[in-house]
């Protein structure tokens, strides 16, 4: 594998400008300086602070079986091991945002991809796009949940037909992706909990996704995620709450196909909207009420 670099967008006069990267790298362990360990640390301190109570059971035993803890920056071969026992996934390193392709057929094959390097002291509370803390801390401990772990590699191959379908297939796959992987709540008999990698990783999200009445927590229903229109500058104003993950991993066996082509035909939905039917639930029980306002 050649020499790790790292790969971050491009501000240009047209605005901020992704940059794609298709190479697997080893991870530098030994070229991490005492800053990124500590900005580690300080993160992941941060996070363990306000999760308990707020992320789901199996997120924080799972972390924890993996013996992640806030003395440095873990070791993807270390973590590895433990990860191939328990799911047969295995963490491959990365450079940075990978093209969508690329990234479904390292799902459909059980890698997840971690970005090598992690975020600058001054990048603590936003970073433009996913990096080591977000990767590691955030998306691989439920890969140690069997069910969870079939949904991710379910995902991929998802996604590698929806690729080749073409058209809309890959908006509305995406949406799914957004709105369970990253940004996905449970309810559990103590109360609504967070799963998404997305806000397991940050701090201020972490608070305003079961505590600020401001947005929408709504039952899974796979379709109306598809039609649903997402933000990825501020908070999220909508959440959909699964029952379990085994609801989420049998969300994945329909040919979406069909799907996509019902779709078509329908309108996106604002982030932040509500329609007739959707199941609104509270944030500190998990009871619902239906919602009968329109868009």
């Amino acid at each position: 594998m050649e020499t790790a670099q790292r790969v971050e967008h491009r501000m240009t006069d047209k605005g901020y400008v992704p940059v794609y990267t298709t190479r697997v790298v080893e991870q530098p362990w030994d070229a991490y300086s005492n800053t990124d360990h500590e900005v580690w640390g300080q993160l992941y301190r941060r996070q363990r602070e306000i999760l308990p109570g707020r992320a789901c059971r199996e997120f924080l035993e799972a972390q924890d079986a993996m013996g992640m803890s806030e003395d440095r920056i873990p070791r993807f071969s270390e973590l590895n091991e433990i990860l191939q026992r328990k799911t047969g996934w295995t963490l491959i390193g990365v450079e940075g945002l990978l093209p969508e392709l690329t990234f479904f057929e390292h799902l459909a094959e059980r890698r997840f991809p971690v970005t090598w390097w992690i975020r600058r002291p001054e990048q603590m509370d936003y970073i433009a796009e996913p990096d080591l803390f977000h990767d590691l801390f955030g998306h691989v401990p439920l890969l140690m949940n069997p069910v969870f772990a079939d949904y991710m590699q379910a995902y991929g191959r998802g996604g590698v037909k929806a690729h080749a379908l073409g058209g809309d297939a890959l908006v509305h796959l995406t949406r799914l992706y957004w709105y369970t992987v990253e940004f996905g709540l449970i309810r559990q008999p103590e109360g609504l909990r967070i799963y998404g990698a997305g806000i397991v990783s940050s701090k201020g999200e972490s608070i305003h996704c079961l505590e600020s009445p401001a947005p929408n927590r709504i039952g899974f229903d796979l379709r109306r995620i598809m039609r649903t229109r997402y933000r990825i500058d501020t908070y999220q104003k909508t959440y959909f709450v699964i029952d379990s993950f085994e609801q989420l991993f049998e969300a994945t066996r329909p040919d979406f196909a069909p799907i996509y082509r019902e779709l078509a035909a329908l309108p996106a939905i604002p982030a932040g909207a509500r329609i007739e039917g959707d199941l609104v639930l509270h944030a500190g029980t998990g009871e619902g009420w239906v919602d009968d306002g329109d868009v």
